[in-house]
């Protein structure tokens, strides 16, 4: 299977994915950019590169470049109102100051050669050692605690870091002396490979998809690792090996499975109705996802599970200022398998972009990410995006705005007992700069009554 995606997707490069033969547009009629935005689409092949100067409160600081190399056409195609871009490939890079670092390739070709097809392909190639885990069922809900002292809980998320870095005697297995300073973090290294097609039906207004991912992840905790530590009763700072981490202690009680990593083989489905105008930044249309990702060893894979996942988002402009724009979005999911393995938790699959599990700056924008998981989630998200100023420079066009916004989730060991029980809320506001359309550079500032956050990269929440 992998080798029939690799020479589809090659011979539709060597083909000329942008040169067009359009029979009808009756399928995407609805996808019409607006007459504002239309008029600032640029026309042919460019590139937007950035440095990658991003901050996340988990990861760090990033420096790094981000490229995208964009073919529009010409104004006289007839797909050039209807579609973000004929191909876009891009290309990122970035170095973290927690020391991950990441490499991503994508492709997106939207309507082939005019077609009802799209093709996409992604790689990436990825090291995470800050990754944050919590636990993994519907008591992360609760207040923050240390992994060797559950039974003392922290309001906030500060309180909680000086603490983990009191030392502490040791326990069995561990040296005389600790500290938890790491015991809430591990390391993830991840290559992917991950090949999607889906076809427009009827008028457009849905598509079927389907895809083939395979990927690589080895998972590493810190226990013995020499961390920062603070004397109880003087406060002097000072090293000492890290106890054991929750992670590890989960995984020896027989709570969650798969930390030793591996293979992971997945087929993915999905249904999708799309009437938004212009998908980097939509001014109007709905957007709804049914997904499904299946992994078992009969497609070779070292992990059983199936992954369903809802998604619906809504763009409304309204009538204020430039361009002012209500989006909402609505997410539910469930990981079902008994052995599901513990990363999987971690996110839900979506043909528009993977999310990472609540908290985050892609779900509780004023939470740490991965702060509540369970098996099953729900969450929301809502925002108002108000264009404040048009600026061109040169042949760049620039656009400025600001977004508040509110969030809200919850998780839960079953699907069954979803409701409106024990949600978590967070609340802020970011700016927005829309660089010639399609690249959205974004600054959120979360809060919640756990943390304050601050968010700084490309590309929308939703």
């Amino acid at each position: 299977m992998l080798r029939t995606w690799l020479t589809a997707s090659f011979g539709l490069l060597a083909s000329g994915a942008f040169a067009q033969q359009v029979d009808s547009l009756s399928f995407i009629r609805s996808k019409r950019m607006s007459d504002d935005d239309l008029a600032k689409k640029r026309e042919g092949r460019f590139v937007t590169g950035l440095p990658d100067l991003s901050s996340d409160p988990v990861t760090g600081v990033g420096f790094g470049v981000k490229t995208n190399i964009i073919w529009n056409g010409n104004r006289d195609n007839p797909l050039f109102a209807y579609t973000p871009y004929l191909m876009r490939l891009r290309a990122n890079a970035a170095y973290y100051t927690s020391n991950a670092r990441e490499l991503t390739l994508s492709l997106d070709v939207p309507y082939y050669k005019g077609t009802r097809w799209r093709y996409r392909l992604d790689f990436k190639a990825q090291q995470n050692p800050a990754n944050l885990y919590f636990g993994s069922s519907e008591a992360t809900l609760g207040r923050l605690r240390l992994p060797s002292n559950p039974g003392v809980t922290f309001a906030t998320y500060a309180e909680y870091d000086a603490a983990r870095k009191a030392l502490r005697p040791g326990q069995p297995g561990e040296a005389a002396e600790v500290t938890d300073a790491l015991s809430n973090r591990f390391r993830e290294t991840e290559v992917m490979l991950n090949l999607k097609a889906d076809y427009a039906l009827g008028k457009g207004k849905w598509r079927v998809m389907g895809g083939y991912e395979i990927q690589h992840l080895s998972y590493a905790t810190f226990q013995g690792t020499e961390a920062d530590a603070t004397r109880p009763v003087t406060g002097q700072q000072t090293t000492a090996p890290n106890g054991t981490a929750l992670l590890r202690r989960d995984a020896q009680q027989g709570l969650i499975f798969g930390l030793d990593g591996g293979w992971v083989s997945i087929i993915q489905a999905a249904l999708i109705h799309d009437t938004r105008d212009f998908e980097p930044d939509p001014t109007r249309g709905v957007y709804f996802e049914a997904a499904n990702e299946f992994s078992s060893p009969v497609i070779g894979s070292q992990f059983s599970f199936n992954k369903l996942f809802f998604q619906g988002r809504a763009y409304r402009k309204l009538p204020v200022g430039k361009r002012t724009v209500l989006a909402g979005r609505v997410g539910v999911g469930n990981i079902f398998g008994e052995k599901a393995p513990f990363f999987e938790f971690q996110d839900q699959w979506s043909p528009d972009g993977s999310i990472n599990a609540l908290g985050g700056r892609q779900s509780l924008r004023g939470y740490r990410a991965n702060r509540f998981l369970a098996r099953s989630l729900a969450f929301a998200n809502a925002e108002l995006r108000i264009r404040l100023a048009d600026v061109k420079l040169g042949k760049q066009n620039f656009g400025l705005g600001v977004a508040p916004f509110a969030d809200a989730g919850t998780v839960r060991d079953r699907w069954q007992d979803l409701g409106f029980r024990d949600v978590r809320f967070s609340y802020g506001a970011g700016a927005r700069i829309a660089w010639n359309l399609s690249t959205i550079i974004y600054a959120d500032y979360g809060l919640s009554k756990e943390d304050r956050l601050f968010y700084f990269g490309i590309g929308q929440n939703f």
